[in-house]
């Protein structure tokens, strides 16, 4: 039954924070799949990407998304869900899949420390770089994409609501 909404983009996109919201908003549980990682692994993602590296970290990240169970959830996913072919299969089979789609510039200002946030990105490669590879799947598998550009939250959750009401 597809009964939940997935929010991919990349970090600093504002997944989690308009999830919540979101979530709040139509009465459904909110689940955030980052923490749902460090739950199972007991590791913090970035611990989890310094001691298996960022191949084993996407191995583990692909096997627990593919294994979420819930209803009438709002899931706030990692940045880089999109690189499990079968979580995203099993995403798109329990749940509408949304983009929060963000300009590059708007991701560098809100973004900080790509380490500390335990963003999976390859050493020597860019944030750029980064955008530029991911950007093409998030259009890829996302049946709807929000342009989340100058919105506030409030702004963000009403025309999500709008979208998904259609």
């Amino acid at each position: 039954m597809k009964d939940n909404i997935i929010l991919i983009g990349m970090p600093g996109c504002g997944k989690s924070t308009a999830g919540v919201v979101l979530a709040k908003a139509l009465g459904y549980r909110f689940v955030d799949s980052d923490l749902v990682i460090q739950e199972r692994t007991g590791l913090l993602l970035c611990e989890l990407i310094e001691e298996k590296g960022i191949e084993e970290f996407n191995r583990i990240e692909n096997e627990i998304n593919a294994s979420l169970d819930y209803h009438r959830a709002v899931i706030a996913t990692g940045g880089s869900v999109i690189y499990g072919r079968e979580a995203m299969a099993h995403l798109q089979s329990i749940g509408t899949v949304v983009y929060l789609k963000l300009s590059y510039e708007t991701l560098c200002e809100r973004i900080g420390d790509l380490t500390e946030r335990g963003v999976s990105i390859h050493k020597g490669q860019t944030f750029r770089q980064l955008y530029e590879e991911r950007l093409p799947l998030y259009e890829q598998y996302a049946e709807l994409v929000v342009e989340a550009e100058h919105l506030s939250i409030r702004e963000l959750v009403h025309l999500l609501k709008q979208a998904l009401s259609r």
